[in-house]
């Protein structure tokens, strides 16, 4: 195996981690559930995305695409910050469970969004 294949299979890895534990983190926050406060709960998010830039950078770097030079990677830049601001709003900045709710909606389409992006390679296929 590659030093870009075994970095690739991280990344990969810590995309599906992240999204899924953030769709765990959606549901109890509609259930109201007190697993969300719990401090391994609070703590592994920052964990996992942290494997998940180190590795897309590590990517970045391997394949010699960075965000504003690659319109793909661009949109996947803008994105994920929109993907992280709806997602502080969903799961704690919301004041009612409602926006929560639409933002908890929001963000996983933007997340759909960027993997559809990274697959594509095009910053147009993930809309709609």
């Amino acid at each position: 195996m590659t030093a870009y294949s075994i970095t690739l299979m991280v990344h990969l890895s810590a995309v599906a981690l992240s999204g899924a534990f953030f769709l765990l983190r959606g549901i109890w926050m509609l259930a109201e559930s007190p697993l969300l406060t719990a401090k391994p709960v609070r703590i592994l998010p920052h964990i996992i995305d942290t494997v998940l830039l180190i590795s897309a950078f590590t990517l970045a770097y391997f394949i010699g695409s960075y965000p504003f030079f690659e319109p793909w990677l661009t949109a996947k830049f803008i994105a994920l910050f929109v993907y992280i601001g709806l997602g502080m709003v969903a799961l704690k900045r919301g004041k009612t469970k409602s926006i929560r709710s639409i933002a908890l909606v929001a963000a996983l389409l933007t997340f759909a969004y960027i993997a559809t992006v990274a697959v594509t390679r095009s910053p147009s296929a993930g809309l709609f």
